[in-house]
């Protein structure tokens, strides 16, 4: 706990001194005052956040984090277990839609076990953190203890702080893990007081009685369990998962060195609920790349107060959505530094 109390005392709220900075900036740009739209809103929101006008090379870095729920048992998702451990085989040989999307950016990708629930031989690029083989069905008792809850967090903030000494200075969280959607909607319908039957979506394909059954499910273990709304890490070790702790830790470590983050879908803006809960001041670090088509998302996004850049009906996970949404950032921060402006461009500004 002493490393999380020490992260969580490092974040700072956004000061508005750089954000008036860059919009003096775009709106001495050569071009009518907010014609680039949230293009401009990106720019700003990274200067304010990373306090500086020119970040130089961003080196954006998806880190991937897999983990295992023991829910599955229970029947609520389209696909078995074993699929989370196939695809972390399919990330490492550069196969899934992570990896195809972020080398158009181009973004590093790094796979992270967190809590899968297989032994893994040695694999190159393979990052080995694992907690536990998965958490425990929720549905019986607490999907993980509260010593591992902590220890997920610090998993995601020590990734972030490797990142960051690196010189990443724009990163995403990924997850994969077959039974997240489920773990995801308990802790957002929890986190945000929404009912589970809002919050919920078919995740990876349900059919309708499919999502009955899951909606019923999550229901019982909230019943069970009673997570207390007014603390994130019991939240987190009673319906949560090992790869939400990990990205909610991302979070934080990311925000306490001045890294902006960008969200992908709804798994890894539930684990930004979490951290929120942390430390309120999280939000003003935050990017949404797009708004996914799981009904929680929108429901995580209106909590935290953060509107999407993009709206694609995407539902892939992985971090998909925030290769994207690096383009979009890195694109913003070439207007504000390298468009001339109306003095040196000998352009005549508007009269008033």
């Amino acid at each position: 706990m002493e490393r999380l109390e020490e992260i969580l005392r490092q974040i700072e709220p956004i000061d508005p001194t750089w954000s008036r900075r860059a919009q003096e900036r775009l709106d001495d740009l050569t071009k009518p005052r907010g014609s680039l739209g949230r293009l401009e809103e990106c720019a700003q929101r990274y200067v304010a956040a990373a306090r500086t006008m020119d970040p130089g090379e961003l080196w954006p870095t998806v880190i991937v984090f897999a983990a295992d729920h023991g829910v599955t048992d229970e029947g609520v998702s389209a696909y078995p277990k074993e699929v989370t451990h196939q695809m972390v085989l399919n990330f490492l040989a550069g196969g899934a839609g992570i990896n195809v999307l972020a080398a158009q950016v181009p973004a590093e990708v790094k796979v992270v076990d967190v809590g899968v629930a297989h032994d893994f031989p040695e694999k190159p690029g393979l990052i080995g953190r694992k907690i536990a083989p998965g958490t425990d069905n929720m549905v019986l008792g607490p999907a993980m203890s509260r010593a591992q809850a902590v220890q997920s967090i610090l998993v995601g903030a020590d990734l972030a702080a490797e990142a960051a000494e690196a010189g990443c200075r724009l990163l995403a969280p990924g997850e994969m893990g077959i039974g997240n959607t489920t773990a995801a909607s308990a802790v957002t319908a929890v986190l945000t007081g929404h009912s589970v039957a809002e919050v919920t979506g078919k995740g990876t394909g349900l059919d309708e009685p499919g999502l009955k059954h899951k909606i019923e499910v999550i229901q019982r273990a909230i019943s069970v369990n009673k997570p207390d709304a007014d603390d994130p890490l019991d939240v987190l070790h009673k319906v949560g998962g090992f790869e939400l702790g990990a990205i909610a830790g991302l979070i934080l470590e990311a925000c306490a060195r001045r890294v902006p983050v960008v969200m992908d879908g709804f798994i890894s803006t539930a684990g930004a609920l979490i951290a929120h809960r942390l430390h309120p001041d999280v939000a003003g670090y935050l990017f949404a790349a797009h708004r996914s088509v799981e009904p929680g998302h929108q429901a995580a996004l209106d909590d935290l107060a953060i509107k999407p850049l993009l709206d694609l009906g995407m539902r892939l996970g992985e971090g998909t959505g925030a290769a994207l949404g690096f383009m979009l950032i890195r694109a913003s921060l070439a207007v504000l530094n390298e468009m001339a402006t109306f003095s040196s461009a000998g352009v005549t500004d508007r009269t008033d």
